[in-house]
């Protein structure tokens, strides 16, 4: 895999994910706007967003109406929204979403879709037993690629009952479905039912591992020929010493997961962007076309342009 071949994004994490003061109004446009600008000109591919109804005591955006402001506000970049909580929706109202924002911005659109349950009460919130998440998300995303693929339904689940419905227009080109997490069940979705899988925490053998499990499953489903989108999303801290990069970002995760750093430091890079090159780079050589960042930098412009430097450095490298 060639670094050129490698789409690469960055989170724009709303203020009060990151224990920040939020913004609002004018004043978030004209910011959001000039760190779009700032992407688009450091040749970077994406702006990844995240997506929580209320984590932990409320915290949370609704990532599909993010992604119509951001397609909208910038023209030179796409989205990826990763991960979406599909299991905590109904897939017609999903699919309708996805195709309103995809009118916005053909191509533009990809979604990374997860079962959530970092917090099980966001979860139980809306309305879903989580112990019946993975489940739920089988059957939802079987019905969200044949409705986005214009088919008229009828159905009768576990979970969802439909009765000759259809969403239109069909977006062109389709929307990727890249199916995030960790589990064997995961890797099974991803392969069965998927564009491609998201990992996050996890070491590069293990990736590369779960990549072929995927093709493997994909084989046992009978499916041939997929475009293939696998990718990893990193949380990581830039500087110019480890220790000072790392308390740039072990505090935010900490305040966000509410567990120690140290769950998550062996796969949280720190450094300069040469370091954070080197962590990633055997993540390509798996098999990963897209890389989703979460910096920490001192500011946003800071992380923006330290993203942008690892870029360069893979791409001469790789």
């Amino acid at each position: 895999m060639s670094g050129g071949g490698v789409r690469f994004g960055v989170n724009l994490m709303p203020p009060l994910w990151a224990g920040q003061e939020p913004t609002a109004g004018p004043g978030l446009m004209a910011h959001r706007r000039r760190l779009l600008d700032r992407m688009a000109a450091s040749g970077l591919d994406h702006v990844m967003l995240g997506d929580h109804v209320m984590f932990h005591g409320g915290i949370g955006n609704d990532g599909l109406a993010d992604a119509a402001s951001v397609v909208t506000a910038c023209e030179d970049l796409d989205v990826y929204l990763a991960v979406y909580l599909l299991s905590l929706r109904h897939p017609l109202l999903v699919a309708r979403q996805l195709v309103t924002v995809a009118q916005f911005a053909p191509g533009r659109l990809s979604l990374g879709l997860g079962i959530g349950g970092d917090d099980r009460r966001e979860v139980m919130a809306c309305g879903v037993d989580p112990r019946t998440r993975g489940r739920r998300m089988n059957e939802s995303l079987g019905l969200l690629r044949r409705l986005l693929a214009g088919e008229e339904l009828s159905h009768d689940g576990e979970f969802f009952t439909l009765d000759k419905v259809a969403i239109r227009p069909v977006p062109e080109p389709r929307i990727p479905l890249v199916v995030g997490g960790r589990s064997d069940a995961a890797l099974r979705r991803a392969g069965r039912l998927g564009d491609g899988w998201l990992g996050i925490w996890t070491s590069a053998a293990r990736c590369a591992d779960a990549i072929a499990a995927v093709a493997g499953h994909a084989a046992e489903a009978g499916r041939t020929g997929v475009d293939w989108r696998h990718g990893m999303t990193f949380w990581c801290g830039f500087g110019s010493s480890e220790a000072g990069a790392r308390h740039r970002v072990a505090g935010v995760m900490e305040g966000l997961y509410r567990v120690p750093f140290g769950r998550f430091e062996k796969y949280v890079p720190c450094g300069t962007a040469a370091d954070i090159a080197e962590f990633v780079a055997p993540y390509v050589l798996a098999g990963c076309t897209t890389l989703n960042f979460i910096p920490f930098a001192g500011s946003s412009e800071a992380a923006i342009d330290a993203v942008a430097e690892v870029r360069e450095i893979l791409k001469g490298s790789l």
